[in-house]
């Protein structure tokens, strides 16, 4: 790895995330709050920070950039834009350390949506619109959106997609990866746009349709209101937004490709039905209890807050329209099960994605024939497709790293004293991307109670699942290091 040439880029990944700040501080301008300041503190630090990067690697070209240095880029920038991200944060005011600062950025960068501020509505409109747009920014990803606007990146630039687009098999919608960037974000800019035009039609105002829209289209969940989505008690609201958190959780190349006229590869795409089937069959099944154990009279209710905590819980978006830790426990294990599937792969959802668990399914099945037929070739087919043996050695490490993180993040967790819901959910929820989980960190709480070395702790547990832990692991190891 050469730090130097790591440095130059970095340079960019700051200067981008300084930048963006200007947003928020021209709501702080408009409304004459008290963030005005912190904000162009913020920015003058981002900038000065970018600015010492650029001229240690200086000299350096971008067309060098190797594997090693892509995979370094890639994870370091995350930790850098969440470290100027959490200046705001810590510099208004609106959190006590730089330990929770960092753990509200790193959870609106990786769209997590989990929180340490208890009364989100004292904030002013600057401080919430970084923290929403941190989420939009994050949700298709920083890397790609400089690769994106920064086309001399591009020579390098399939190190950092690869290392950066969630799922095991990194798509390219056309030959160069800039335009392939640019298609995505071009997508992902529609889809917010039409989610902001339903939301404004049914009575919301600009700021809260803004805010709610980035964290619905990226999947992260943080809302300007104490009681999020929820505070409304709209059907209406709670509707448009259960079909975006949905569109959300599915591969942005397939919406690309249905948006170019080609409707017939929705109903060919394995991943999109098993996503779409385990969406509606958990639904229905949610609402149905909710309905016979009476937490609802009204069927349509029942299915109404049913379907949305569902989708939201399984495109790890984590908006909330209900107290779900209140709900029969049947439904919240079931819940838990779907923080560990969510979205499909090149999508702005966490967790482990439906494509790996379709891969896993099959390779389980192959094995299986395989015993009853031990002379038999056995492929691992998805799609009309075969697997490699490269892919399926990827998922099934995967399986096995995530959930020996989970094991290993509940422990650490329990350590703290946390009782075993609380630790369990937390680790889930935030390794997941999720955000609110169960018990101590429900819905209708927050992680400030968490100790200071738990916010750090699952401040890489959000980093890991957002980069899908290889790319963090790798930092690790001493190799990646070496010229």
């Amino acid at each position: 790895m050469r730090p130097r040439l790591v440095a130059r880029v970095l340079s960019l990944m700051g200067g981008i995330v300084s930048l963006s700040m200007l947003w928020p501080l021209l709501w702080a301008l408009y409304d004459g709050s008290r963030d005005r300041w912190p904000f162009v503190a913020s920015i003058g630090i981002g900038l000065g920070v970018s600015g010492v990067l650029y001229l240690w690697g200086r000299g350096c070209q971008y067309r060098e950039l190797g594997i090693k240095d892509g995979f370094a880029v890639v994870s370091l920038s995350w930790i850098l834009a969440s470290g100027i991200g959490a200046l705001p944060f810590l510099l208004s005011g609106t959190v006590p350390t730089f330990a929770d600062a960092f753990f509200e950025a790193i959870s609106g960068f990786t769209t997590t949506g989990a929180s340490v501020i208890s009364d989100i509505e004292a904030n002013p409109r600057g401080i919430l619109f970084w923290r929403n747009l941190t989420h939009w920014l994050g949700g298709m990803g920083i890397i790609v959106l400089s690769l994106a606007i920064l086309p001399f990146l591009g020579v390098g630039g399939m190190q950092l997609y690869k290392a950066e687009v969630p799922g095991p098999i990194k798509e390219k919608m056309t030959p160069r990866i800039q335009q392939t960037a640019l298609y995505l974000w071009g997508v992902y800019v529609l889809l917010s746009g039409l989610q902001l035009l339903f939301l404004m039609a049914g009575g919301m105002g600009l700021f809260e349709a803004l805010t709610h829209t980035f964290g619905t289209m990226a999947t992260g969940g943080f809302s300007p209101l104490n009681k999020s989505i929820g505070q409304y008690d709209s059907a209406y609201f709670d509707w448009v937004i259960t079909v975006f958190m949905f569109l959300a959780g599915v591969n942005f190349a397939l919406h690309y490709r249905i948006l170019t006229g080609r409707w017939s590869v929705m109903l060919r795409d394995e991943e999109f039905k098993l996503y779409g089937g385990i969406t509606l069959v958990s639904a229905l099944v949610v609402s149905g209890v909710l309905l016979l154990r009476g937490v609802y009279g009204s069927p349509l209710d029942a299915l109404r807050f049913g379907t949305f905590q569902v989708v939201s819980i399984m495109t790890t978006t984590g908006y909330v329209t209900a107290d779900f830790d209140l709900w029969p426990s049947s439904i919240r294990f079931l819940l838990l099960l779907l923080m560990f599937v969510g979205g499909c792969a090149g999508s702005t959802g966490g967790g482990m994605k439906n494509l790996r668990i379709l891969v896993l399914a099959r390779h389980v099945r192959a094995g299986l024939y395989s015993i009853l037929h031990p002379n038999a070739v056995v492929h691992v087919r998805v799609g009309g497709k075969v697997v490699g043996k490269d892919v399926i050695a990827s998922v099934t490490s995967f399986f096995v790293l995530y959930m020996g993180l989970f094991m290993l993040g509940t422990l650490a967790m329990a350590a703290m004293d946390l009782d075993i819901i609380t630790a369990m959910s937390s680790v889930a929820a935030t390794l997941g991307n999720i955000g609110p989980g169960l018990g101590g960190v429900g819905p209708m709480r927050n992680y400030a109670e968490i100790p200071q070395l738990g916010k750090w702790v699952l401040s890489l547990l959000m980093l890991m699942g957002r980069l899908e832990l290889y790319t963090v692991m790798l930092l690790f190891f001493p190799e990646t290091w070496r010229r």
